[in-house]
C-alpha cells in the first residue's frame, strides 16, 4: 500500500483559497495539510510554484505563508540541492493546556458524527472495487501498527480513506476541515495506550462492517468509535 493520502484528500487540502483573504487562507490550508498528516512531519511540502497553481494565490502569497509557518516552528526551510519546505520533526505543541468553550467543542463534533457516520453508511453500501477495498484493510492495518509516534497520522487516513469510499467528493473536503480542527485539539493532551487499543479493535469493526456492505453496522461501529474520542475530549479541553 501507498503512504500517500488518497486522491480525493489531496484535492480537498490543495483546493483553491478565497480570494479575500488569500494570506490567512494559504497558512490554514497549509496548516491543515499538517494536522491531517498529508504530509507526515520530517517531509517535504510541493514546491512553492506547484501550491501557487493549486491555492490559486502568487508564490509571494505561498512564501509568505511558509515564512510565517516556519517562524512558529510547524515547518522548516533547507537550502541546497536536497532543500526545499519541510514539516517539522517533531511538531510543535501548545506551551499551556488549552480551553475550547463548550458550545464550539459540542458543534465540530456533532458536525463530525454526521459527516463520519454517513461516510461509513455510504461506503457500505457501494460495491467497493477490490483496488478501493484492500487500500482501506491496508490503513486499518498501518494504525494498528503504528508507532505512538505515528498513530495519529495513521488512524486520521484511514478515516478519511473512509470519507473519500463513500464517493462523494464534496464531502472529503468537509471530512478534511472537520479532522483538522479535532487533529489540533487531540494534539494538545497525549496519547493513551489503552485508547489506542481500544482504538484499533473499533476500527476492525467498522472497516469489517464496511467490506461486508452492511451500512447500519458500519454506521453504529463509527459512532460508537467517535463516542470515545468525544469523551477525552471533553475531558481534557471543556
Amino acid at each position: 500500500m501507498t503512504d500517500a493520502p488518497l486522491r480525493e484528500v489531496r484535492r480537498a487540502v490543495y483546493r483553491p483559497v478565497r480570494e479575500g483573504n488569500a494570506l490567512e487562507d494559504t497558512v490554514a490550508r497549509l496548516v491543515q495539510t499538517i494536522r491531517l498528516g498529508v504530509v507526515a512531519p520530517g517531509e517535504s511540502l510541493p514546491p512553492e510554484r506547484e501550491l501557487a497553481t493549486r491555492y490559486g494565490v502568487s508564490r509571494d502569497t505561498v512564501r509568505e505563508a511558509i515564512r510565517e509557518l516556519a517562524d512558529t516552528g510547524y515547518l522548516v526551510r533547507r537550502r541546497g540541492r536536497y532543500g526545499g519546505t519541510f514539516v517539522a520533526l517533531p511538531l510543535p505543541r501548545p506551551a499551556e493546556p488549552v480551553s475550547v468553550p463548550l458550545d464550539e467543542l459540542e458543534d465540530v463534533l456533532g458536525l463530525r458524527r454526521v459527516i463520519e457516520a454517513g461516510a461509513a453508511r455510504a461506503a457500505a453500501g457501494r460495491a467497493l472495487e477490490p483496488e478501493a477495498r484492500a487500500d482501506l484493510w491496508s490503513r486499518h492495518e498501518a494504525a494498528t501498527a503504528a508507532a505512538e509516534g505515528d498513530y495519529r497520522r495513521a488512524d486520521t487516513l484511514l478515516h478519511l480513506t473512509i470519507a473519500e469510499l463513500a464517493g462523494i467528493p464534496s464531502l472529503v473536503a468537509l471530512a478534511a476541515e472537520n479532522r483538522a480542527r479535532v487533529n489540533a485539539w487531540l494534539d494538545t493532551f497525549p496519547l493513551l495506550p489503552r485508547n489506542i487499543e481500544h482504538s484499533n479493535e473499533q476500527h476492525e469493526s467498522i472497516v469489517a462492517a464496511i467490506l461486508a456492505g452492511r451500512p447500519d453496522a458500519a454506521e453504529t461501529a463509527i459512532l460508537e468509535h467517535l463516542a470515545g474520542s468525544e469523551a477525552l475530549l471533553r475531558g481534557f479541553l471543556a
